[in-house]
């Protein structure tokens, strides 16, 4: 049975409107972060991400805004590290507008473990949240396999840093699928933040060279089914979108779901932009 249409792409596409290069507003991603999950791309849309420095600005925001509803759903990112997550988790879950959806704390090189025993200490304060997660940023470099494996067993998940506002912030196809193979060969399931702004491989009108999230299921996909390192850098590198489109909606319900199991979700700073692209690959419904 072939399944591959909103199940692949369910809860896939993390609001991070606040963040680089879409660098929304405060005032203005809150509500426009609501109104996608009242509107038909609710089941594409994952938590709203929110750094650490932004806490008490957000909670300022929700606080003047009588008629919030239900608690926002926030992920928290700790990109100075494991020594600013405790406050971090203690001001969301001290707030009844905010519900913890998760944390995403950034490792130094060699420090994966460390920081994943400090994001599960945290997580589990309280009893924890049910469905919260914590990631952990894998810095990029010859520590990055190594630390991916660290991960093993501890609870964490990894998190890898797919592209930026800078040509070199965006890791080749060779480097990426080296980082994807140790993730599932290590059985340690990942999301990706940065640079997935689009559905397919292409060049930015900054020279940037950035890959497509299609490119990141498929490459799951093929390392899941045995391929290698080189296979999954081959789909990476793919700028054909009909072809790789028409590659995902082969896969079954069964190897969706192992997809999604490994590749867990993205931060994009535009929900919208993204969906448009499925749709106009004919890979969603209008």
């Amino acid at each position: 049975m072939r399944d591959s249409g909103p199940a692949l792409y369910r809860a896939l596409f993390d609001d991070a409107a606040l963040f680089p290069p879409g660098n929304a507003p405060m005032g203005e991603a809150i509500p426009a972060h609501r109104a996608h999950r009242a509107s038909r791309r609710a089941p594409y849309v994952g938590p709203f991400l929110v750094a650490d420095a932004r806490l008490a600005e957000l909670r300022t925001v929700l606080s003047r805004d009588q008629a919030h509803g239900e608690p926002l759903a926030l992920v928290v990112t700790v990109p100075g590290g494991g020594d600013g997550l405790a406050a971090a988790v203690d001001a969301v879950r001290s707030d009844p507008a905010l519900s913890l959806a998760g944390v995403e704390v950034a490792a130094a090189p060699g420090e994966a473990a460390d920081t994943a025993a400090a994001v599960v200490k945290a997580m589990a304060g309280d009893g924890g949240e049910p469905g919260a997660d914590g990631y952990v940023e894998v810095a990029r470099g010859e520590k990055a396999t190594a630390d991916i494996e660290a991960l093993v067993g501890t609870g964490a998940h990894a998190k890898f840093r797919t592209g930026g506002v800078r040509a070199e912030a965006h890791p080749s196809e060779t480097e990426l699928a080296a980082l994807l193979a140790a993730a599932i060969g290590a059985g340690v399931s990942f999301k990706c933040t940065a640079g997935l702004h689009h559905a397919v491989r292409h060049t930015t009108a900054e020279g940037f060279e950035q890959h497509g999230f299609l490119n990141v299921l498929l490459a799951t996909h093929i390392l899941l089914s045995g391929g290698t390192a080189a296979d999954a850098a081959e789909v990476l590198a793919d700028r054909d979108g009909r072809a790789l489109a028409a590659r995902v909606a082969g896969l079954t319900s069964e190897q969706v779901e192992r997809v999604r199991s490994s590749f867990r979700s993205f931060g994009t700073c535009s929900i919208v932009e993204p969906l448009d692209d499925l749709v106009v690959l004919g890979a969603l419904n209008p």
